[in-house]
């Protein structure tokens, strides 16, 4: 999970392009509503042949990293948009309409700083989340664009548990280390997260309350947007692995300065605790987002392999690396995939039906394998 979140799509534009108004809603007590859910066959392109029923829920600004409570019932996500004031990310959660009702959402984190990567936990009435509030209050300044496409790994951020009034309940993480992108096992006894404490961006577990942290991978690069299998049994991340002098130094450099460079990614698998380490993917450019199909033995992923550039769609492949078959077929952007807990649906974040703008919207389909 994180990070390219919403802001992925602007930034590559502009960088490979040369280079989200639009439909928005104000916020008014925190809460705010997308128009009534639209019903157009254009949603899809032809070859989409596992989305049915599509549905985009946001309308306007950059929504990104749905994902589902363990009930399949309501999404947590970050969003921004500057024309409603919302300057950087911040959290929020929505019951997800059972009709043609509009999606209506409630701001959840504080409003403060950046936040990231947001996740049910069991129970579906708490939320954890990565948020800087409680040291930099401010949305900090993007990276630096000479240096290339950066995400930011802040030592600022913070894991926390908050419920769906926004009150939070407790800090997991106090440290002076990046601590973000926390997901929960499907049987919620296990917190999955990144962390740069050892010196390096490698995955930890720790307990629901924040204690017993284990570290699981320990090679030089970024580990990070992990889930779990179904079964809990295994994690799936996104991970680079810099392979010269001149890249590992450019990585430990920008590490220093709290930044990473997510142009070069591939998929890895291991079991929970880290044994049994194997990459899946070799194609080269961005491969990103993965999350495991409901039968535990595929992988759906956004990549952008066969351009390096724009555009990023979404893939499956199978747990050996074979089978790769290609989901989505936007001219853009498609990432941040998550199946429902039944399995009955895919949500994911998408540039298509804005108009021309920069938007990242969130939609909804049922899945047909």
């Amino acid at each position: 999970m994180k990070q390219i979140n919403s802001a992925i799509l602007a930034l590559f534009l502009i960088i490979n392009l040369n280079s989200g108004c639009k439909k928005t809603n104000k916020a008014e007590d925190n809460e705010s509503a997308s128009p009534v859910v639209e019903k157009k066959d254009t949603l899809t392109y032809p070859q989409e042949k596992h989305l049915k029923n599509l549905k985009q829920l946001t309308f306007g600004g950059d929504n990104a990293e749905g994902y589902f409570s363990f009930n399949s019932e309501m999404i947590v996500f970050q969003r921004r948009n500057a024309n409603e004031n919302v300057p950087c990310d911040q959290i929020y959660y929505g019951e997800i309409p059972t009709d043609d009702s509009r999606f209506e959402y409630s701001l959840l984190s504080t409003g403060k700083g950046r936040t990231t990567c947001s996740y049910f936990l069991p129970g579906n009435d708490k939320v954890l989340y990565a948020s800087t509030h409680a040291k930099v209050d401010t949305c900090m300044p993007d990276p630096d664009k000479s240096k290339g496409y950066l995400w930011g790994v802040h030592s600022s951020y913070e894991i926390y548990i908050a419920d769906l009034k926004g009150n939070i309940l407790q800090q997991l993480t106090d440290n002076n280390f990046y601590d973000a992108e926390a997901v929960v096992s499907p049987k919620g006894e296990k917190i999955l997260f990144t962390s740069s404490r050892s010196g390096d961006l490698e995955l930890w577990t720790m307990t629901l309350d924040g204690k017993d942290p284990k570290q699981i991978t320990n090679g030089l690069g970024y580990d990070g947007g992990a889930f779990f299998s179904p079964d809990g049994s295994k994690i799936i991340f996104r991970a680079s692995r810099p392979a010269t002098a001149e890249a590992k130094k450019e990585y430990k450099d920008l590490l220093k300065e709290g930044f990473v460079k997510p142009t070069a990614m591939e998929l890895y698998i291991c079991n929970t605790d880290g044994s049994e380490l194997k990459q899946i993917t070799d194609l080269g450019g961005a491969n990103w987002a993965p999350f495991f199909h409901p039968s535990g033995n595929k992988i759906i992923f956004s990549s952008n392999h066969t351009t390096k550039r724009v555009p990023f769609n979404l893939f499956m492949i199978n747990l050996d690396g074979t089978g790769l078959e290609q989901i989505t077929f936007d001219t853009i952007f498609d990432s941040f995939p998550m199946f429902s807990y039944d399995g009955k649906k895919l949500i994911f974040a998408s540039n298509r039906n804005t108009g021309g703008s920069r938007d990242t919207n969130l939609f909804i389909a049922d899945w047909v394998d």
